[in-house]
């Protein structure tokens, strides 16, 4: 959560989404341990609400239909500052966490390692798709299902969705596939972290290692995984300007998210879990706080790195730049000259950002521990 806000303040900064600097390269890079961390334990977190409630479809329907609404109201106008709602909408994290828990809903109705062998395929196959993606992607908005298949599949790469003529546009940052496989691999996965502490301790760090391993191999050798072989990136990609071997390497494609990018993102999230899990201290004790309260932190998070940046903007060019109500984070245009800030200003600012969320994140647990109320549930 602490490293998401980077990618957000860095939104919001208009440098570019990695390269061609090492700094730049990494800011990016560091922050794509996020979305699958939070998928996969949203599936944990679902095993683990079924072992005391009853109710476990019916709350994913309604908790997966608010995220939705949420994140084509409220988050809408956080990240853009603005109400044109008619040209702009954006399906990105929170999107696609509802959506899978609406499918959840039913997934969880079959055996557990059924789910957990649903979530794995789709994770380790949906790459077969690569070889057909070009044609699939040619004339598809010409298709009476163009807008299943983005929602489906292949996500923002024909285009958005367009709702009737004059209706509006809807990004698919984040499709459904492969998330839904992420998401039923860590419904599963909850059963290892109700083992005893020695057994569940040597299972993450054997799966998780297991995982890095693989994604060496496959990644490594180009044998599958991937559609942008890292050689050929190096080299340069399709007319993009050649990269260094290690930035191409680890440059593996989340949109959507490939096999070796959830390899490379989930295998080390999965081995920390034992070496993570009996920290103390008070750092440990502030940084846990902010998972506490995991869902207020987002909603959060997004408005107050926005209001920085208007704030940065009025301080560095005198006036707030009409560029910061643009239809960030997808839709927005090219930064206007003379704005894009430094990489110490970025992290100046995200340090800022965790500061404040931190207090305001302390004022909201403490309201959790105190009070039951049914909707804070839904915060």
């Amino acid at each position: 959560m602490i490293l998401m806000a980077i990618d957000h303040v860095r939104v919001y900064s208009g440098l570019p989404a990695g390269g061609p600097t090492a700094g730049i390269f990494f800011t990016r890079w560091i922050t794509h341990f996020c979305a699958p961390a939070f998928i996969f334990l949203a599936g944990t977190s679902i095993f683990l609400y079924a072992r005391k409630h009853s109710d476990v479809s019916r709350y994913l329907l309604i908790r997966g239909a608010w995220l939705i609404f949420l994140e084509l109201t409220f988050l809408r106008v956080a990240w853009t500052f603005n109400f044109d709602f008619l040209h702009y909408e954006l399906a990105g994290v929170i999107w696609v966490i509802g959506i899978c828990m609406i499918l959840m809903a039913g997934l969880v109705k079959l055996p557990l390692s059924v789910v957990g062998t649903i979530g794995v395929v789709i994770i380790a196959a949906h790459n077969l798709m690569d070889s057909h993606m070009g044609k699939l992607l040619e004339g598809l908005n010409n298709n009476p299902l163009s807008g299943l298949w983005k929602i489906l599949y292949v996500g923002f790469f024909a285009g958005p969705i367009q709702f009737g003529s004059d209706g509006p546009n809807l990004i698919v940052l984040y499709s459904i596939i492969p998330w839904i496989g992420v998401m039923a691999a860590g419904y599963a996965f909850g059963k290892i972290l109700t083992l005893e502490p020695a057994q569940r301790k040597r299972l993450c760090l054997t799966i998780g290692l297991l995982a890095v391993g693989l994604f060496l191999v496959l990644r490594g050798f180009n044998l599958y995984g991937d559609p942008r072989p890292w050689h050929a990136a190096a080299q340069g990609w399709n007319g993009a300007p050649p990269m260094p071997a290690l930035f191409a390497f680890l440059n593996t494609t989340k949109y959507p998210a490939s096999l070796s990018f959830l390899l490379m993102t989930l295998g080390p999230m999965i081995a920390l879990i034992p070496l993570l899990e009996g920290l103390g201290g008070g750092v440990a004790r502030r940084i846990s706080l902010f998972g506490r309260v995991p869902f207020f932190y987002y909603m959060l998070h997004i408005p107050l790195i926005h209001a920085l940046a208007l704030v940065v903007s009025k301080v560095r060019l005198g006036f707030v730049s009409p560029w910061l109500f643009t239809n960030h984070p997808m839709g927005n245009p090219e930064p206007p000259e003379g704005y894009v800030w430094s990489l110490p200003l970025l992290y100046l600012i995200w340090g800022i950002a965790i500061v404040l969320l931190y207090f305001a994140c302390r004022w909201f647990a403490a309201l959790k521990a105190k009070r039951s109320d049914w909707w804070l549930q839904y915060l």
